[in-house]
């Protein structure tokens, strides 16, 4: 008898599914499709603008794999994201310059530094690990800062944009083929976290994030599942650190600054925790609020985004994209 009750269920489940996906890739689709043509109608500040806030975005997005689908908050990624800025900067300033070399530099700093990280950092659980992160970030920052003869010390590295190069065909970068790729990779690395979230190994991440103790108990190596997590949170990381040196033209000690992290942390709460897209939109709404409001407290402007941070906090617990999806459900 329990047999037919459950049979119409699941066939109501596989038309909701297909709808689901229909749905998504027509949302990507329209938003994908605006910001394409957003840098063509935006004057040139909004338009530089936008392009940083697909570049923080996707730290965002990259600290949320952590965040919200392992339930490990990490102070760490300013690290990742600073040392994939000078691995770009080193590959555009010691070899021919070539774009493709330098976030693949870009990502390969950022990956031998996170596995670093993850082995010593993911042996401990909540404040431990994120002190341990913001240690080694700290860490980084300081070789930096003092390794004046390779990183220029305070004074940073500047170097030259190479050309976008498809099958030996290169151009030079302007702003808005610059956006155009910018924009690609961050749809691109979506795409694929989105692919990881969704996946088995997604599954056992967000296990872990619910009950860590329960996850080991049916048999899982929850520290490896961590390692692989701070990997590849990393290495999204990194190629963020890439692109904005591409667009940047200049790497600095403070792009290895804890400050990086705890932004990185604060896109993640405005914009909606463990949902990828809302970091790019805490990411926008908190850049936005920083350059409007800078207008008018050119000197305390922190002021009043950090009030309206708080409030957000208080009254949208959910963040910007999970107040919306709540309200749409309704």
């Amino acid at each position: 008898m329990s047999g037919p009750a459950i049979l119409p269920a699941t066939h109501a489940q596989a038309p909701s599914a297909a709808a689901g996906r229909r749905a998504f890739w027509a949302g990507f689709a329209v938003v994908v499709g605006v910001l394409a043509v957003a840098p063509v109608v935006l004057p040139p500040f909004w338009r530089a603008l936008l392009t940083e806030i697909l570049i923080w975005g996707l730290l965002g997005m990259s600290s949320d794999l952590l965040i919200g689908y392992t339930g490990m908050v990490s102070f760490g990624h300013s690290a990742f994201f600073g040392l994939g800025v000078y691995g770009a900067a080193a590959a555009l300033l010691a070899f021919r310059p070539s774009l493709w070399l330098a976030l693949a530099l870009g990502l390969l700093g950022a990956g031998i530094v996170a596995a670093c990280v993850a082995y010593f950092a993911t042996r401990l659980r909540d404040i431990y690990f994120s002190i341990t992160t913001l240690v080694f970030s700290q860490i980084f920052y300081v070789i930096i800062f003092a390794w004046t003869p390779v990183t220029g010390g305070e004074n940073g590295l500047t170097f030259h944009a190479p050309p976008l190069s498809v099958l030996g065909v290169g151009t030079p970068f302007t702003p808005v083929t610059l956006h155009w790729f910018v924009l690609a990779v961050v749809a691109l690395a979506y795409l694929l976290c989105r692919r990881i979230t969704q996946s088995p190994f997604g599954t056992v991440l967000k296990s872990i994030r619910e009950n860590e103790a329960r996850t080991r108990a049916i048999g899982y190596r929850v520290e490896r599942y961590k390692i692989v997590a701070v990997m590849l949170s990393g290495l999204f990381a990194g190629l963020s650190g890439a692109l904005y040196a591409l667009m940047n033209k200049f790497a600095a000690p403070d792009h290895v600054f804890w400050v990086v992290s705890g932004e990185a942390v604060i896109y993640n709460v405005m914009g909606g925790i463990g949902t990828l897209a809302g970091p790019i939109l805490g990411a926008g709404v908190f850049l936005f609020l920083r350059e409007f409001l800078s207008r008018f407290f050119t000197t305390y402007y922190l002021i009043p985004v950090g009030i309206i941070f708080i409030l957000i906090i208080i009254f949208l617990p959910q963040g910007l994209l999970g107040f919306a999806r709540r309200r749409l459900n309704e």
